[in-house]
């Protein structure tokens, strides 16, 4: 994980363009987060595996208890919309430590006082050790989350065929 945090560090200095690319635009919000973020503090804590996708002995060898954490900067934009860059690592379905960094952004809607619910993606490099022997693979999933004040449940889904992918991920994050 520290090397993935040092990656996340190193944005810090990269030299965006000006032009109005969705690489540029990418780079200069992603810069921005790092500059003018707050900081979170993620917890992750279950992997529900779809069970009409996988036998159930095998759904009985996997762990769903994907503890683990991480840190992150956020910022929520003119719109009120939520960036957020992150590090964490947790343990994946075999109890391998999984180490994740990247970026998340989230339309955010007000639904009731200080309660939001937040849908959009997560674009991140990750390593498995049954993926590629562990080398990093990029990965972009849907996220969505359901906020009250600085904290929010989220939740990303990781689709595939049968046997294998199809599984909820849920943690928290706390914005302080």
């Amino acid at each position: 994980m520290s090397s993935l945090l040092l990656v996340a560090a190193s944005a810090q200095a990269l030299e965006c363009g000006n032009s109005d690319s969705w690489l540029d635009k990418g780079c200069r919000r992603t810069t921005q987060v790092l500059n003018e973020g707050e900081t979170d503090i993620y917890a992750t804590g279950y992997a529900y595996h779809l069970r009409s996708m996988y036998s159930a002995e095998k759904i009985k060898s996997f762990n769903e208890r994907a503890w683990g954490g991480g840190v992150g900067k956020s910022l929520y934009d003119e719109d009120g919309d939520w960036h957020g860059v992150y590090a964490m690592a947790f343990l994946d379905s075999h109890k391998d430590v999984e180490p994740t960094a990247g970026y998340g952004y989230q339309k955010m809607v007000p639904i009731a006082g200080e309660w939001k619910v937040g849908a959009g993606f997560t674009a991140f490099l990750t390593s498995r050790t049954d993926t590629l022997k562990g080398v990093p693979v990029p990965v972009v999933l849907p996220l969505a989350s359901l906020q009250y004040r600085k904290s929010a449940l989220m939740a990303s889904f990781m689709p595939g065929p049968k046997g294998n992918g199809n599984v909820f991920f849920l943690f928290g994050r706390i914005h302080y």
